[in-house]
This record gives structure tokens, C-alpha cells and sequence, in this order.
């Protein structure tokens, strides 16, 4: 196939403009398949056609997508996104290595203004507010004081880069959360620029990128290592996708919200399996579903773990973009381009999708999800029943029901209260255990004030209205000021013991739940703003009250979270609170008054109000109905355009915050947030040529499931760990520390922070947490200590691993830490896409186990030693390398991986070091 993109060039008339455009009628013309490719397919067609140069897009790209195969194939993909999307804590490193190559072009005598975006760059600082203040209508404002006490000098370089680079714009903290703001305001649907019109697309540094395919907007998430590449001109690279059709059918029935239908979803996906793949939704259940409600869905589809889930531009779409203060030119341009080139949805398509999966909304129940993954649905009638066996599992201890637990009584008339399972055991001023030692239930009595309760397993001591999915959807935050509202009626409150907080994804919410009058009923049972950021769900949850963890921490108690989020794995959310379940806004307000997890929400009391009369959830549930007139009521295009003439200036504390100026950073040697990373410098203008692997230690061996999380936490670390002894011996007290996330500008603690999370499980050594067996030695220390060691005699480092390594966050520390750690190679049986392209740009080399196989099958310990030949003589796509590997009685085990590398151009970011590598060399070339 020869191309020749004039041929497909045409051009339209909006509002008195006259733009060029590619015309996929035409396209269709001459190749009438394309009429039954996915909306999706077809924007990548129109995205690569537009950017056709014959090299970096060329005919045989151009062929793939017209050929599209519904299996999937390993025919490679361009993508040049029109824009890209970043938070703080992934685009914090992001500028620290534009900001590093910019350095090294300039040490080597070149002109530092070229490197610069190719392509707008919106950043918004959204991941770095904590919660440490809560309940109080003083928390929001104590809480971005010590934001910007903590984080002072990562927005100083944030403020330097939007006045070193061009097209690079920073929205300042507490204006939102980075895919609401993407969903309210970035996002075009149709983007103009220089006399084109053309579909919007992007590539952010965040998972859930994915939530503006709920505008019609094709976006996912990268590692901030492809983010760069991409900001950089360079396109991105993947194979083929399956596109499997997601067909709604039916519409939600009373009492069920969004959030349930999300939770639904994402089981059925997960358990289909759709690694990789596209989604795209269809169906007469999409004309009931508001782009809010296709936002949640497409939310989560990183916890599906597919790359999109695409909603088709269609009404509902042009509905919001009025709703929302979209000009009118813009709403124009978008009808009108996708209606005259085979992107708008009428319902009456003929797609050919990979496979068809079909979702009845008709009959779907309350839902939870935890209390580890998103995908691990569980229906609110069956949480207490089930409560018994995630306990065994999480902890290995038997259930006891509540009403067993919580009967106390007086002994001798002394005013000291026992339970009749446990005996006092006093640990503190304020906190009163009951305990038998030998019992398998541990249950705390605390004395706080003159407040008394028990606290106990399945007790919820996190109760969070936050993250992306479900503070865009109006339905569900006016529901949950509605359900506040009628327990306040009700006489209702939150247990004592829950932590509370509302964290609004923008301030347009305040907004409407203020004009709603609910905000007051919100505040009322404790759920005051905290923030306007992603909070508990990126582990910003803050401290629990001391005593609580003092009681969790002295009775080993596994305590509960409940929040509105997307993210609930090992550690996530809080170190100490082991079982985290996703639900409703609404669900976690009524769990919060209920105070724990370990009841049947649809059959059982909540509670009892002031005359002991019992109070259900169907008390205090609002109708659709009236849910939908309050938002009829309180939600105005106004407030959109209020807030969002100003989202760029930030408050007071933003405007004088100092920056540095100048073409060129000034790096500081004393600072522990920004350091210059060490992959640039004094870079050779030529790589070495690629080497085997010879002699490797198993740095780490790895289950199935491990997540980016568990690779590079996101939250807080203890004074021990490597981590926090590096900031102590730079003189940073405890309090100060901030989180690991805060910290990803300095490569000095993120590389201490790998493979660090306290819940991993590395299979060569006997405890829990980052820590490793160095050999030959056979001694135990901490991940870090160990590589450190290794490095110095000069030994290459592997990880073992099982299936779906790496899954979860984009994290690109996942993969710049193992690099750092002297990681060579990663053997896994399966990854997730995201952290596998990481590794290959960080030029860790990913392989993977036969089918059939995997460490254990084959008898690896982890106490081998390790080479891998096949390397020197030339990598391609798929290619099949020997490892041999070496026990300790001298016998060997060897067997075939296969190289996934997924095109020539990612076998030559393995050859160039890494895809920065790759670009700063084509630069210096120049």
C-alpha cells in the first residue's frame, strides 16, 4: 500500500473558518472496511494518516490500521497525541529530566531552547495535599499551609518550567483534580490548530487518563518516560489492539448509583481479560448514561486493565460541552466534524469489534470492592458474610460476630467495664485494651475524653469522599449531600472513631453542593473539605488519630477503609489499615455512620438514633428523583465559567511563591526534592553495543499480581527505611519527610524507595517488606543495601516475577528505580502494558516465561545465578534468549524467554539505554 495523505486532505467551514482536515469518507471510499472499524481505530487512522511522513509514520503504519485485525496482532501502531496531561508527583520527574537533558545539551555546547514541548503540556498540581486535618472547618485551610510547607521546592521548579518552556501551562494546587479538570475544561473533543481540525487526543502521566473517553476524547496513560518521549515529538509506539465491545443494555434501576455500575464493569472485564486491549462501549443503555457517568466507567479502566474505554462523541456529549461552558465555536466544530467524518454515534453503527461483552444495568445490586483489588466485587447484602473469610485470609484468624464481642459488664460494682470474651489490659493514658492473649479476635476499648467505644476488627477508621471517579459525577455527590442531609434529620452521626474528609475534584463542586444547601449536612456529620486533590486514593489519607493507631498497632487489629476511589491495594490507602473497600459516595457516608464494615447495610440498622429507634440506609437513601432536581437546581454553567476563568492563577500562597528564572536549571546540591538524575550526564554520543548478561544475582523474586505500588510506593516510610535514613543524615526530621510520591524529583530517595512497600512479598527472604537475601552471603538486609552491594563488585541484578507484573498506577519510578538499582532484565509470565513500555524506556529488558511455564515450574529458588545469551547477537521483536541458571550445587536449570519488545523502535531504545537516551542522542546529532 502506497500512500498518499493529499488525497484524503479536505476542508469545512465552521463559523466563517475554513479548516483542513483528513477525511476518513474519502478513506472509506477507496477501503469501505473502515466504515466497520471502531470509533477508536478510526481516530488512530486519522491521527496517523495526518502525521504520515514515510519514517516515523509510514505506509506500512498506515496499512495496519486499515487492515485493522479484530484478533489483535503485533503490527506496530504510531500515536501522536495532540496534547499531554500530568500531575505533580509523575510530572515533578518528568521536568527534572527535560530539565536534565536541556543541562547536558548545553554542557556539549548546544542550544537548550530546542528542548522544549513539540506538543501543549498541561501539569496540574493535584497529588501532594494531605490529609493531617479533618472534621473542622479549619481543615482545608491548615492543610494546603502544610502542603506548600512541605512541597515548596517542587513548585518553585514547576514555576520555573512554565516560564522555561513554551506550551507548558501549570494549573497551582487547590484547583482540582487532574482528570476533572481535564473532563470540565481541557479536553476539546475536536482540537483547532494551525489551520487544522482534528480529533482530540493525549497521553498522561496519571492511570486513569482514560476518564476523558467518557467526552469522546481517545487518551491514556503512560509512564512519565513515554509522556516525555511524546512531549518531545516523538511518537508512541504499540501493538495492534483487540477492541472488545462493551454493549449496555437496560438502564439503572432506583437506588442504584453510578459508582455500583463502575464496580459491576470492572469485575466482568477483569475476569474476561482485557490486558491490553481497547474497550469501546455501545448499546441503548449508553442514550440514559450523562458523559459524568461514562467518565466513572472509563475511570477505571486501568482497574480493568485495558488502555481506553471509549465512549463515541454522540448528543449526551454536545449536552455537557453546553453544560460545562464550552464556547459555542467549539460545540460547532465538534458536531459538525464528527458528523461529516464517521465519529459521531447514532446507535445504528455496524462495528466489527474483537469479542462483545454485554452488561444488563437493568439489574444490577449495591456494590463494594476490596479489600485489595478494585475488580473484587462484593454485594453490600453479603459484605458481613463474607467479612469472616477476608479475614481469614487477610489475617488468618476466625470471626467473631459482633454481638459476641461488644456485651460489656461491671465486675465488683469496681466502675471498670469487661467484654465477656476479654480481659483489661491498659496500654495507654487513653487507650484501654481487652484482650486474651490467646484469643483469635482482638477487640480495644478506648477512653478518649468522655467518649468510650469499642473498636475491633472490620472497624472503619477511613471514611473519604475522594478520587477522580466519582467527584466528576454530580449524581453521586449531591446523593451523598442528600443522604448526609436526611441523618442530620435523623439526629445521626459519624462513629467517633472515623476519620472523615471530602475532597472535591474541583471547586465547582463546593459550588453546587453549597447551592444545593448540602455541603452544610456534609460538614454537619464531619465530611468537611480537606482539599481539592487525589487524597486517600494516592495514599494522602494523612495520619490516623494517634490513639487509634496506637489501639490497631498494640491489638494487631485489621481496621477498615471505605472510600470513594479507584485504588484500594496493599498499603495504598494507609500502612495500618489492612481491608479497603471502594464504594459510593453515598455508601461512605452511610458506612461511616454505621462505623464499620462487618453488617448487612441493606437489612440490618445503620444505627439508632436518640431513642434508641433503629435507622436504616432505606431511611435515609434519596430517590432519583430527588436527586436529579437538586442538580437541575444547584448545577450552573456559571459556575464553570467562574472557576475556570481562573484556574490558572492559584491563590495567594501560588502568586508568591518565588521561582528560579533562566534558560537553564539551577540544581542544588543540598536540596532533597530536586536533584539532577544521573542518566544524562556526560552521556556518549554512541551507546555501547548491547552485552549478555552474565553472572546475575536474583535481586528480588515476586508472586503473581504485584503491583506498581508494591515496585514504588506512592505513600509515607518510616525513619527506618532507607529512605528515611537518607533524609535524617540530610537533616530532615521525621515530621518532614513527606510522602515517597512528594519525593520522585530526588532520585536519591525514590531508588531507596524500590521494592520498598511493606506488604511486598520477595520470596528469598523470610520477612515481610523491602528487604532481600544477598548472596553469596546468604544475609538478609534491605533491598537497597543489597543492590548497593552488588554494584560494587559489578554483578547484573534480575527480578523474578509471575503474571500481571506491574499492574496498577502508571508509575515510572516502577522502572527508573530498577534501572538504578542495576536491574538488567526483568523475567515475568505476563505484565501490564504500562510498566512493561516502562521498563523497555528505562532499557530494562523484559522478558517472558513459555507458555506453561514459570519460576517455580521450572525449580527457581532465587538463589541462582543467572545468564542470559542471545542478547549480543541482535534483539528483535519476540526474539527467543537462553538463560541458564546456576544453583548452588553447581547444577543448572536452563530454558527459553521470550524478548517482549513489541517493535524495531523499542529494540532500540533497549540499545540506546532508554527512550530519553534514544531522543537526547538524535538531538545531539543535530
Amino acid at each position: 500500500m502506497k500512500i498518499d495523505k493529499n488525497t484524503f486532505e479536505s476542508t469545512f467551514q465552521v463559523q466563517g473558518k475554513s479548516l483542513k482536515f483528513i477525511s476518513l469518507e474519502k478513506v472509506a471510499k477507496e477501503y469501505p472496511k473502515v466504515k466497520r472499524l471502531p470509533f477508536s481505530i478510526r481516530i488512530l487512522l486519522e491521527n496517523a494518516l495526518r502525521n504520515y511522513d514515510g519514517f516515523l509514520v509510514s505506509d506500512k503504519h498506515i496499512e495496519n490500521l486499515i487492515n485493522w485485525n479484530p484478533k489483535g496482532s503485533d503490527a506496530s501502531i504510531p500515536y501522536k497525541p495532540a496534547r499531554v496531561l500530568m500531575q505533580d508527583f509523575t510530572g515533578v520527574p518528568a521536568v527534572v529530566d527535560i530539565a536534565a537533558i536541556r543541562s547536558e545539551a548545553i554542557r556539549k555546547g548546544k542550544d537548550g531552547a530546542k528542548i522544549n514541548p513539540k506538543v501543549p503540556v498541561d501539569l496540574i498540581i493535584d497529588h501532594s495535599v494531605q490529609v493531617d486535618f479533618f472534621g473542622t472547618d479549619y481543615a482545608y485551610r491548615k492543610n494546603v499551609e502544610y502542603e506548600y510547607k512541605r512541597n515548596s521546592e517542587r513548585y518553585e521548579l514547576l514555576k520555573w518550567a512554565q516560564n522555561a518552556f513554551e506550551d507548558f501551562t501549570v494549573v497551582p494546587p487547590g484547583m482540582g483534580i487532574c482528570h476533572q479538570v481535564n473532563l470540565e475544561y481541557l479536553a476539546k473533543g475536536i482540537v483547532m490548530r494551525d489551520g487544522w481540525a482534528y480529533p482530540d487526543t493525549l497521553v498522561g502521566t496519571d492511570s486513569h487518563t482514560p476518564m476523558v473517553n467518557g467526552i469522546g476524547v481517545v487518551g491514556w496513560g503512560v509512564g512519565g518516560i513515554e509522556a516525555e518521549a511524546a512531549l518531545l515529538g516523538q511518537p508512541i509506539y504499540f501493538s495492534s489492539p483487540k477492541v472488545i465491545g462493551l454493549q449496555l443494555i437496560g438502564k439503572l434501576p432506583e437506588g442504584i448509583t453510578a459508582t455500583d455500575m463502575v464496580l459491576e464493569i470492572t469485575n466482568q472485564m477483569r475476569n474476561y481479560g482485557v490486558v491490553g486491549d481497547f474497550v469501546e462501549v455501545f448499546g441503548d443503555g449508553l442514550d440514559y448514561l450523562s458523559v459524568p457517568d461514562r467518565a466513572t466507567i472509563a475511570n477505571m479502566s486501568p482497574e480493568f486493565g485495558c488502555t481506553i474505554t471509549y465512549f463515541p462523541i454522540d448528543v449526551q456529549t454536545v449536552r455537557y460541552m453546553e453544560k460545562t461552558n464550552r464556547k459555542e465555536e467549539q460545540i460547532d466544530l465538534v458536531e459538525n466534524y464528527c458528523k461529516n467524518n464517521l465519529l459521531w454515534r447514532t446507535g445504528k453503527e455496524d462495528i466489527e469489534y474483537s469479542d462483545v461483552i454485554t452488561v444488563d444495568l437493568s439489574i444490577l445490586e449495591p456494590s463494594v470492592a476490596g479489600p485489595k483489588r478494585p475488580q473484587d466485587k462484593i454485594l453490600v447484602r453479603d459484605l458481613k458474610n463474607q467479612f469472616g473469610n477476608l479475614l481469614k485470609e487477610v489475617h488468618g484468624r476466625d470471626y467473631i460476630p459482633l454481638e459476641e464481642r461488644d456485651t460489656w459488664y461491671e465486675e465488683g460494682g469496681s466502675g471498670t467495664r469487661f467484654n465477656k470474651r476479654f480481659r483489661d489490659q491498659k496500654v495507654a493514658d487513653d487507650v484501654e485494651i481487652n484482650i486474651e492473649n490467646k484469643t483469635p479476635l482482638q477487640s480495644v476499648r478506648i477512653s478518649k475524653g468522655n467518649q468510650e467505644y469499642a473498636l475491633s476488627d472490620g472497624s472503619i477508621v477511613v471514611a473519604a469522599i475522594t478520587s477522580c471517579t466519582n467527584t466528576s459525577n454530580p449524581s453521586v455527590m449531591i446523593g451523598a449531600g442528600l443522604v448526609a442531609k436526611k441523618a442530620v434529620e435523623k439526629g445521626l452521626d459519624v462513629k467517633p472513631w472515623v476519620k472523615t474528609s471530602l475532597a472535591p475534584g474541583s471547586k465547582v463542586v463546593t459550588n453546587y453542593l453549597e447551592r444545593a444547601g448540602l455541603l452544610q449536612h456534609l460538614e454537619a456529620l464531619k465530611f468537611h473539605v480537606v482539599g481539592y486533590g487525589c487524597t486517600t486514593c494516592i495514599g494522602n489519607s494523612g495520619p490516623l488519630p494517634p490513639h487509634i493507631e496506637k489501639a490497631i498497632d498494640d491489638c494487631d487489629l485489621v481496621a477498615a477503609s471505605v472510600l470513594s476511589g479507584n485504588r484500594n491495594f496493599e498499603a495504598r490507602i494507609h500502612p495500618k489499615i489492612q481491608m479497603n473497600f471502594l464504594a459510593s459516595p453515598m455508601l461512605v457516608v452511610a458506612y461511616a455512620i454505621a462505623g464499620r464494615v462487618d453488617i448487612n447495610l441493606l437489612d440490618e440498622p445503620l444505627t439508632q438514633d436518640m431513642n434508641g429507634k433503629d435507622i436504616y440506609l432505606k431511611d435515609i437513601w434519596p430517590t432519583q428523583h430527588e436527586i436529579q432536581e437538586a442538580i437541575e437546581y444547584s448545577t450552573t454553567k456559571e459556575d464553570y465559567a467562574q472557576e475556570y476563568a481562573v484556574i490558572f492563577d492559584g491563590e495567594e500562597q501560588w502568586k508568591n511563591l518565588p521561582a528560579p528564572t533562566g534558560l537553564n536549571y539551577e540544581w542544588k546540591d543540598d536540596s532533597t526534592y530536586i536533584k539532577e538524575i544521573p542518566f544524562f550526564k556526560d552521556i556518549s554520543e554512541t551507546p555501547e553495543p548491547l552485552q549478555n548478561i552474565k553472572g546475575a544475582r536474583v535481586l528480588i523474586k515476586l508472586g503473581d499480581s504485584v503491583t506498581t505500588d508494591h515496585i514504588s510506593p506512592a505513600g509515607s516510610f518510616s525513619e527506618e527505611s532507607p529512605a528515611g535514613q537518607y533524609l535524617k543524615s540530610k537533616g530532615i526530621e521525621r515530621a518532614m519527610f513527606n510522602s515517597y510520591g512528594s519525593r520522585r524529583g530526588n532520585h536519591e530517595v525514590m531508588m531507596r524507595g524500590t521494592f520498598a512497600n511493606v506488604f511486598i512479598k520477595n520470596e528469598i527472604v523470610s520477612k515481610q517488606g523491602g528487604f532481600t537475601t544477598y548472596f553469596p552471603e546468604n544475609k538478609e538486609m534491605s533491598v537497597y543495601d543489597a543492590a548497593m552491594k552488588y554494584m560494587e563488585n559489578d554483578t547484573p541484578l534480575i527480578v523474578l516475577a509471575g503474571s500481571e507484573y506491574g499492574s496498577g498506577s502508571s508509575r515510572d519510578w516502577a522502572a527508573k528505580g530498577a534501572s538504578l538499582l542495576g536491574i538488567k532484565a526483568v523475567i515475568a509470565s505476563s505484565y501490564e502494558r504500562i510498566h512493561r513500555s516502562n521498563l523497555v524506556g528505562m532499557g530494562v529488558l523484559p522478558l517472558k516465561f513459555k507458555k506453561g511455564e514459570n519460576a517455580n515450574s521450572l525449580g527457581l529458588s532465587g538463589h541462582e545465578t543467572i545468564s542470559i545469551t542471545g542478547i549480543e547477537t541482535g534483539l528483535k521483536p519476540g526474539k527467543e534468549l537462553n538463560v541458564t541458571a546456576r544453583k548452588e550445587d553447581g547444577s543448572e536449570i536452563t530454558f527459553k524467554a521470550l524478548t517482549r519488545l513489541d517493535s524495531e523502535i523499542e529494540v532500540e531504545y533497549i540499545k540506546q539505554g532508554g527512550i530519553l537516551q534514544y531522543v537526547l542522542r538524535q538531538f545531539l546529532k543535530e
